[in-house]
């Protein structure tokens, strides 16, 4: 086995060098029409940072390089400035890395001359290499396996832009607070993403409460059912 890449041994801070992949489509509810509800299709792009092994989870309207830069920039308000991104050869990555100027080891002496400490390089995976891209592939992997299964069961989506949105957060917070090492029973700390994240030392717990009986009278409800679905499985 090779050496592990660099950036996953960064002692930098988190979401300094990330991994990216899309998940998706799932079906969710616009508006009421005359002949029932308009649907429309939603994506989800996971942040992986490779080192503290954190998600940060972004919905998209579309497959398409704008989208996907809104959701880019979104990503760094919160999470602050990358220095290194890496993903497959998506034509929206591709795409996107041209718009915003970022090099890429598409041109090997772009990155060459790229010497600005403060700026980001954009490495791509070598095509049907996915192993490249384990590190972040194994979290998007998990959930989408999860979330399709709760969509197919759940049948024809009823979930809003809005309830999508939130329950990507759960997930992602759900994801961030798996433990890290394993959990000795004479040591009852448990170091999680979200601890690294946040710098707060709390148990992990399950979403509380009974939200089945109130499925279909509040939107927070079920978003609530399905975060505890996905917490359990």
């Amino acid at each position: 086995m090779a050496d592990l890449p660099a950036d996953r041994l960064s002692t930098e801070p988190p979401f300094t060098n990330v991994g990216i992949d899309v998940s998706g489509p799932w079906t969710v509810s616009l508006r009421r029409t005359r002949g029932g509800l308009a649907h429309s299709k939603r994506w989800a792009v996971l942040f992986t940072c490779t080192s503290v092994r954190a998600v940060h989870i972004e919905v998209i309207e579309s497959l398409d390089t704008s989208s996907f830069i809104s959701a880019l920039r979104r990503f760094l308000a919160v999470r602050g400035p990358v220095k290194l991104i890496r993903s497959d050869r998506g034509t929206n990555f591709v795409g996107a890395c041209k718009e915003l100027k970022i090099p890429s080891n598409v041109d090997n002496a772009s990155v060459e001359k790229f010497l600005l400490d403060q700026g980001c390089v954009w490495k791509f995976k070598v095509p049907h290499a996915s192993h490249m891209g384990g590190s972040w592939e194994r979290m998007i992997g998990v959930a989408r396996k999860i979330l399709d299964s709760m969509f197919l069961q759940l049948g024809t989506s009823r979930l809003s832009h809005e309830a999508l949105s939130t329950l990507m957060a759960e997930v992602a917070a759900i994801i961030n607070a798996r433990p890290l090492i394993p959990v000795s029973t004479d040591d009852p700390f448990i170091l999680t993403p979200a601890t690294l994240l946040t710098q707060k030392v709390s148990v992990p717990s399950a979403p509380v409460g009974d939200w089945i009986k109130d499925l279909h009278k509040s939107q927070w409800r079920q978003v609530q059912h399905l975060a505890q679905t996905f917490w359990d499985r």
